[in-house]
């Protein structure tokens, strides 16, 4: 698309801005796109505090990330600071405090559910200077080792009695099958015969 100069003439050869010194696209040149250039600007990131779901069907867990505000939910991540398995009870809720507060504090913001975790662990509390740092947080319960819980397991087998059943056997009937034929056949010939006036 050829394009016809606006106003006076530019002076540089390049093509460039004077504030950055990039290159000028010939759309710019035009004047369809206006460059306006802002002082001090760094590219800048919206960055949430947010859950990105992995396992199973019916068997969430997730784990808690720094991202881009544009990403989808389980997209590229920063950091992983922690992580969330609701099907335990209670539910395990495992966040890296130290990491926590510098997103926090750059101005990383948290989605609601992260806001509530981070609630429980207490987190937020401290990031806002509230009172109540220790959380409520529900402590998970130790697991027993699988050794143990075999020997248990053989110790309570070898105190069981060994002796015989309480309840005695049902007896077999003594007769065989075929006495109960014969049985039924000679009552049902009699009431065949026809009698005799």
């Amino acid at each position: 698309m050829a394009c016809r100069p606006r106003g006076r003439p530019s002076t540089s050869r390049g093509h460039t801005r004077s504030s950055d010194a990039q290159p000028v696209t010939p759309r710019e040149q035009c004047g369809l796109i206006a460059v306006v250039p802002i002082q001090g600007a760094v590219n800048s990131v919206a960055v949430k505090i947010k859950l990105m779901r992995l396992g199973k069907i019916r068997q969430p867990y997730y784990r808690i990330v720094v991202a881009d505000a544009r990403n989808r939910r389980s997209g590229r991540a920063i950091e992983t600071i922690g992580k969330y398995h609701p099907k335990n009870e209670p539910s395990l809720i495992e966040v890296d405090s130290e990491r926590a507060q510098y997103w926090l504090g750059v101005g990383a913001q948290p989605t609601d559910p992260v806001q509530h975790l981070l609630e429980i662990t207490g987190d937020w509390q401290k990031f806002k200077g509230l009172p109540g740092t220790e959380g409520t947080l529900k402590p998970q319960p130790e697991k027993v080792d699988k050794l143990a819980r075999f020997n248990a397991a053989l110790a309570a087998a070898s105190e069981e009695p060994t002796t015989e059943a309480t309840t005695a056997k049902k007896k077999a009937d003594r007769r065989p099958k075929a006495d109960d034929a014969a049985a039924e056949a000679p009552a049902e010939t009699p009431a065949e015969t026809p009698a005799e006036s």
